[in-house]
């Protein structure tokens, strides 16, 4: 991916180096959405929350020194040109619908953050909280996902960020409150297929940046696409559940088959069009 020459963000928060100490859990809406990211990483969902802490407490950073590598440095620069470069993107796209983009902002942390949707560990992956409008990653995601899931490269990483922002984008439009709305009102079954109708339209909002993107400023490399997709496909629920536990459950899939995560990204990615990624209305997930 061609990035070096990008600008950077300004809504990027550097929040590695500080530790969190937990000394009260919230309840609530704001650790099950975090337990439910935990369970699509395949982690155990106790790693969200501090068990041993009482309500009404409070969460306090402090500041550590500590070391970063060059390669870190490099990559928290990556991702606030490829930050940049979604704002750039959305921004155009939603001044083509007469709206206006809110940026959001993207925490790097280390090890555990509180977010206004709860306190999660690094293991649940990176997120987006609705409540904050800001995406949280720690960067040693980007190790499991070359190591653990084999998806390695820079557009691989690009892939998540802007899935990421995608789920901004969804909030944005008002469709991440109206699901949320009418999950309470279905079965987990249906609950569940709602959570994949979401997460594959994040998948399809990611390819359209990538199009715009390429379009606009010629980012893509050869082999850059094929990064994405492979990122895609291994964090496919189906081959997730088989490699956690060595069988398939459909029904509780939450973010959707490596299948269908390859297909939506390429529907965006082919077609430039939100108004393709419609995924709750489409015949066929």
């Amino acid at each position: 991916m061609r990035w070096k020459s990008g600008r950077r963000s300004s809504n990027v928060e550097d929040r590695r180096g500080f530790r969190v100490s937990r000394r009260a859990a919230g309840g609530g809406i704001g650790t099950l959405l975090l337990v439910l990211v935990a369970l699509y990483f395949g982690v155990d969902p106790s790693v969200v929350i501090n068990q041993n802490v009482q309500p009404g407490g409070t969460t306090t950073p402090h500041a550590e020194p500590g070391t970063r590598s060059p390669a870190d440095d490099n990559l928290a620069a990556f991702i606030s040109v490829v930050l940049a470069d979604t704002e750039d993107t959305w921004h155009a796209l939603f001044r083509q619908r007469g709206d206006t983009y809110q940026e959001p902002n993207l925490v790097l942390f280390s090890g555990a953050v509180e977010s206004a949707c709860g306190y999660a560990q690094a293991a649940v992956g990176p997120f987006y909280c609705p409540r904050d409008q800001k995406v949280y990653i720690d960067l040693s995601f980007y190790q499991d996902l070359q190591k653990r899931f084999n998806a390695p490269g820079d557009f691989a990483q690009a892939y998540v960020v802007a899935h990421e922002i995608g789920h901004h984008v969804q909030n944005l439009l008002g469709i991440a409150g109206k699901v949320h709305d009418l999950r309470g009102r279905v079965s987990e079954a249906q609950g569940n297929r709602l959570s994949v109708m979401m997460e594959l339209q994040a998948d399809c909002f990611s390819g359209v940046w990538a199009h715009h993107a390429d379009r606009s400023r010629q980012i893509l490399e050869e082999g850059d696409v094929e990064e994405a997709l492979n990122a895609a496909s291994a964090i496919g629920d189906d081959r997730l559940q088989r490699q956690s536990r060595g069988y398939v459950t459909p029904d509780s899939f939450t973010h959707g088959s490596s299948e269908q995560r390859v297909r939506w990204f390429r529907r965006g990615l082919q077609a430039g069009d939100i108004g393709q990624c419609n995924t709750f209305k489409a015949d066929r997930l």
